[in-house]
């Protein structure tokens, strides 16, 4: 008997402890689980096209009720009209656009095109073909109203990681892809920006992509190559239409939210083209018409991950307290190959008026996961996990979102992190703040 009662209480005492670990690992949200290996790069079969056929089509927002289609053709003088409709095979309008292309070492581009099409009806399927050519593609515009979902997902590259990340969002039902930086992992090798564009033409040809620039779109040589010319000249973004004099950040309206996608590459200091841009931006904000604020670039703010520590410093130094007085809701950040949600933070502490921030570098890149993580965790940082994966945010009115992290798993999209997010609208914050 007295055995019997010893075995029971070890039996016990093992529990406990096991429950003990379990829950000291919860708390500090270093959940642990088998991760499958890393992938190879992906490669497309080979789909021999004819010159003029259009390849690598992508569409991104180009101001109120229009939307820019942008694709390459190898056939110099291939024009650069749009044909479109709402019916299949049936095109009741045309647009004209430009062309452009560039010179890398030994490299040359193909004819890059962009025509702007619109004035476009909102939440409307169209059907549309380039350059004169098939295949018809089709598009759907976004709403004009909430509920507005988008798709989010930073530092793609091309491995075969990215592409279950790709087949994940295309399960989303999605209005707008937002992508803080890191798109092809080229790295100065120049055809796989080509192969980059046919990878990701099954979904950027049917929902608009919004982009901003990340180290990987730098490939700088001096005296030789300008910086981001192959992003600039492929990725054309609508920096015109919000007053922007640069690619590399810009802003756009989509419903009721106003989303700013700033350069983590370019000067953002007091004195700069890009925070005096920001200011002006940001009065320009009325909050009546778009009461969510969201924010993107590449470098995080906020990282409680030993990889990239400090690098963002002196951008955070001059722009938080821009968007802290603007009442910012939202930042996406990428760059560090993990995921990570806070508080709503401010100057390093939790803050109610202050944004979430979210870091989202985990798209699929060859580089690998940044695994490792500062102890303890910090204050403001509330779920943080080392995988692939995508997130989504469904803004369902002026004052409510949920967002949400999908792990690409063993292939299956399970949702990681969910989250209800309230707008600071109707905080009273932006009341108890004026930007100078």
């Amino acid at each position: 008997m007295e055995l019997k009662l010893k075995i029971i209480l070890l039996l016990l005492l093992s529990l406990t402890t096991i429950l003990f670990i379990c829950a000291t690992v919860r708390a500090g949200e270093e959940v642990e689980y088998l991760r499958p290996p890393p992938r190879k790069a992906f490669r497309l079969p080979w789909d021999p096209k004819s010159s003029s056929q259009p390849q690598q089509v992508h569409i991104s927002l180009a101001g109120d009720k229009h939307i820019r289609v942008s694709w390459v053709t190898t056939d110099k003088s291939s024009p650069s009209i749009v044909e479109y409709g709402t019916s299949t095979g049936k095109y009741s309008y045309k647009a004209q656009g430009e062309s452009t292309k560039y010179s890398y070492v030994l490299y040359r581009s193909g004819m890059i095109h962009h025509t702007v099409i619109g004035p476009l009806q909102d939440n409307t399927v169209y059907f549309y073909r380039c350059g004169g050519e098939d295949p018809e593609f089709q598009f759907k515009t976004p709403p004009s109203k909430f509920p507005v979902t988008f798709a989010v997902a930073g530092d793609l590259g091309q491995t075969g990681w990215t592409k279950s990340t790709l087949d994940h969002i295309d399960q989303c039902k999605y209005d707008v892809h937002l992508l803080p930086g890191d798109l092809s992992y080229a790295d100065y090798i120049q055809h796989r920006w080509d192969t980059f564009g046919q990878l990701v033409q099954p979904l950027a040809s049917a929902r608009p992509w919004m982009v901003t620039q990340g180290n990987h779109e730098k490939e700088y040589i001096p005296f030789v190559v300008d910086e981001f010319i192959s992003y600039n000249s492929r990725w054309k973004m609508p920096f015109e239409e919000s007053g922007s004099t640069s690619n590399l950040y810009y802003s756009f309206d989509v419903a009721g939210v106003h989303t700013i996608m700033l350069g983590s590459y370019t000067d953002y200091d007091d004195y700069s083209d890009q925070y005096r841009w920001l200011k002006a931006d940001l009065q320009k904000v009325d909050r009546k018409k778009t009461p969510w604020l969201v924010v993107l670039f590449h470098v995080p703010w906020y990282n409680s991950n030993e990889a990239h520590q400090g690098e963002a410093d002196d951008m955070m130094t001059s722009m938080e307290p821009l968007l802290y007085a603007a009442g910012a809701d939202i930042v996406f950040a990428g760059h560090v190959h993990a995921y990570e949600r806070t508080k709503r933070v401010y100057n390093g502490k939790p803050d109610p008026c202050g944004a979430v921030h979210i870091t989202i570098g985990d798209g699929g890149n060859k580089e690998g996961l940044a695994r490792k993580y500062k102890l303890p965790q910090p204050e403001w940082s509330v779920f943080r996990e080392a995988s692939f994966g995508h997130g989504e945010l469904a803004i369902i009115n002026s004052t409510h979102a949920s967002w949400s992290w999908h792990r690409n798993d063993d292939d299956e999209p399970v949702r990681s992190d969910q989250v209800s997010i309230t707008s600071l609208i109707d905080s009273g914050c932006r009341s108890i703040r004026v930007m100078n």
